[in-house]
């Protein structure tokens, strides 16, 4: 048997995955696996008063967010998947900490609807990429707020995405009151620990 604390060490020191071995991944991956296999809220979806809030990115495999890192003078720094069950929204948030005054963002905007009592799909609706100071980014509450009320924010790239593809799912296969795991539909692994 597992414990979340074997995971967050199997973790530590791995920049989100950025650092990861192949042979620390495979390990990452079982333990991960065997937690799962003791997820404490059968129905996660349901269980909205521990999905609410904002969660911040401990490990993952994916690899159009590790690629991030590779945007030129910046590197990535944290990065929220923030959930607000009400309005079914889901925003995700890269900080790209860089040169000073040069620090960027790179967040997009989706809607979800659960199909199950663990999976949820996914629609990406609005991509927002510029610096943190042109947009007035302070933290990720605020910046939702700013979006909730309809801001647009210039200097920016802040587009709709409309191409149907742009979906996905995302299955919650561990949840409790400070860490979640998911897996989406690329074969991508998710740790979070939950911030606010």
């Amino acid at each position: 048997m597992v414990s979340k604390a074997e995971v967050l060490e199997a973790i530590a020191g791995k920049n989100r995955g950025l650092l990861a071995t192949e042979t620390d991944k495979i390990a990452i991956l079982s333990a991960v696996a065997r937690l799962e296999d003791r997820n404490p809220t059968p129905r996660p979806v349901e269980a909205t008063d521990l999905l609410e809030g904002n969660w911040r990115l401990l490990y993952t495999t994916s690899q159009e967010l590790l690629n991030i890192d590779r945007f030129p003078l910046a590197q990535l720094g944290q990065i929220y998947q923030c959930v607000r069950t009400s309005g079914a929204r889901i925003y995700n948030i890269a900080e790209l900490p860089g040169l000073p005054y040069l620090e960027g963002l790179v967040s997009v905007c989706a809607r979800f609807e659960p199909v199950n009592e663990r999976r949820v799909n996914v629609k990406f609706e609005r991509f927002i990429i510029g610096l943190q100071r042109l947009i007035g980014y302070q933290s990720p509450n605020d910046f939702i707020h700013q979006i909730e009320s309809g801001k647009k924010f210039f200097p920016s790239l802040d587009f709709p995405i409309e191409k149907r593809e742009q979906r996905g799912w995302l299955d919650i296969t561990y949840l409790d009151n400070d860490m979640r795991i998911g897996r989406g539909n690329e074969g991508s692994v998710f740790v979070l620990t939950k911030t606010s």
